[in-house]
């Protein structure tokens, strides 16, 4: 309130100073002469206050015309200017609404959209790493790799979008097919950032599938190193490339080498089924069969297996029927009552000719679990036995429609596989195959050979059924009306 009160009362001596000078100028008839060239004027005091406003009007307008006129000058030049700062603004306004209705075509899954107002963007803003990008993405979003490719390779010369741009050109080229330059592109990439999971999973895809089994192994201790990968799971899958190297190295014939990625595969691995058949193998080649049968008692403590039973039968060739089962049993007693077990036992007992033993050991296991394996081990004890031809034929013919047990089955499509392999053949999956029992359809087959049993040969009925039907002959004759004498 106080300052209010001197500003007005200052702006009041001003205006009674200013008025009390006009008049005392007035007053004064004091008068200004003024001379242009030959021209002379007289001015009164108004008048020559009137032409100094006037003078320095002009004053200004020429300084302004001669200032607009530098700047039209350094503008065409193409020097820094408010007249180009202003088309720059209009300019920039009208990239950024390109650059948002892009960004907002893309959200909504318009790509062409999206293309168009991302090209237009980027011919108007100078921010080549956001119109690069959003120009990638929706060329790729529309299918349109080759125009994804060369936006992407413009990301490559900041530093900031380099890893972006070595990304996206992975994506493109893998969607080109040309997967030889992904995998370069996707080692450059983990070498920028080794930590990146995502980079680490692409790049270890591509090389199990290129067969690149060493370099598979080292992306997979990136992977671990990294935190990415729990140190079971590390060794599992490391003795699967590492057993799939010894297999590529056999096959190039370097067998020493081979053999002892085979050891190792078992070392990282003891319970896996593969590795202790080949590292069984390796060292037996090796004349180290004590430990070929240890390899193979840890992965049969784990889980018997009938490939390791091969692989434990490979280490005496020479041996008796009598004297395998005598061998055999160190593994079979360390699970009993496993269905492979008493196959196993029941087998060799048929090849040792001990046929009432063997159907002992294969117990009610055909009933149970009628494989056709447990069908057909009984067919050869029914022939064993002396059995007629058309029990013998019932058997086998029950075996070609019954369960074919377990197998190598991968978890993540449930193909069936032959034989186990890293790779699944179907989906491509890795380390996804497992031994157990394949998916089955209901239904009956479309040939009808469920009735194969009832045509070409009967079974022996249950001794239970069999026991039951002497009691009721033998009560029934008791309860017969005895004859009358002749």
């Amino acid at each position: 309130m106080f300052w209010t009160l001197i500003k007005l009362l200052v702006f009041v001596v001003a205006v009674i100073a200013l008025a009390y000078g006009a008049g005392a100028l007035m007053d004064s008839g004091q008068t200004v002469g003024l001379r242009i060239l030959d021209m002379e004027f007289t001015l009164g005091p108004i008048q020559a206050i009137i032409a100094f406003v006037v003078f320095l009007v002009a004053l200004w307008l020429v300084l302004k015309a001669i200032s607009l006129s530098l700047a039209l000058l350094h503008f065409m030049n193409g020097d820094e200017t408010a007249i180009r700062r202003f088309f720059m603004r209009n300019r920039e306004k009208r990239g950024l609404d390109a650059l948002l209705g892009a960004m907002l075509a893309q959200s909504t899954g318009d790509s062409k959209t999206a293309m168009v107002k991302a090209e237009k963007a980027h011919k108007l803003l100078n921010r080549p790493i956001m119109t690069n990008l959003l120009i990638a993405q929706a060329a790729e979003a529309k299918g349109n790799n080759a125009l994804a490719l060369e936006h992407y390779k413009g990301l490559l010369d900041d530093p900031r979008s380099r890893f972006v741009g070595v990304q996206g050109l992975i994506r493109a080229e893998l969607a080109l097919g040309e997967t030889e330059k992904a995998r370069a592109l996707a080692v450059k990439a983990l070498e920028m950032q080794p930590a990146h999971e995502p980079t680490q999973n692409t790049l270890l895809k591509l090389q199990t599938e290129a067969e690149d089994w060493r370099g598979a192994r080292k992306t997979l201790e990136t992977k671990k190193s990294s935190g990415h990968l729990p140190r079971d799971v590390y060794r599992r899958r490391d003795a699967v490339l590492a057993l799939q190297e010894a297999d590529a190295l056999a096959a190039k014939d370097e067998l020493p080498r081979a053999r002892d990625a085979a050891i190792e595969a078992n070392r990282l691995s003891p319970d896996l089924v593969p590795a202790a058949v080949a590292a069984a193998h390796a060292l037996v080649a090796q004349g180290k069969g004590t430990y070929a049968a240890r390899a193979i008692k840890r992965a049969w403590k784990a889980a018997p297996h009938p490939e390791l039973a091969a692989a434990f039968a490979a280490i005496e060739k020479g041996e008796t029927p009598r004297q395998r089962l005598s061998r055999f049993q160190k593994l079979i007693k360390m699970h009993p009552d496993a269905d492979e077990s008493r196959l196993l036992q029941a087998e060799f007992l048929i090849a040792a000719e001990d046929f009432p033993e063997a159907r002992r050991a294969l117990g009610d296991l055909f009933e149970t679990r009628p494989t056709v394996r447990a069908l057909t081990v009984m067919a050869a004890i029914e022939r064993g036995e002396g059995a007629d031809d058309a029990v013998v034929r019932g058997w086998l013919a029950r075996a070609l429609t019954a369960p074919r047990g377990p197998q190598w089955v991968c978890s993540n499509c449930q193909h069936v596989h032959a034989s186990w392999q890293a790779i699944c053949d179907n989906c491509s999956a890795f380390d996804t195959l497992e031994w157990r029992d394949a998916p089955d359809s209901a239904g009956p087959s479309a040939t009808q050979t469920e009735l194969l049993p009832l045509i070409v040969g009967s079974l022996p009925k249950p001794a239970a059924e069999a026991d039951a039907e002497v009691i009721d002959a033998a009560t029934q004759a008791a309860d017969a009306p005895a004859e009358k004498p002749a």
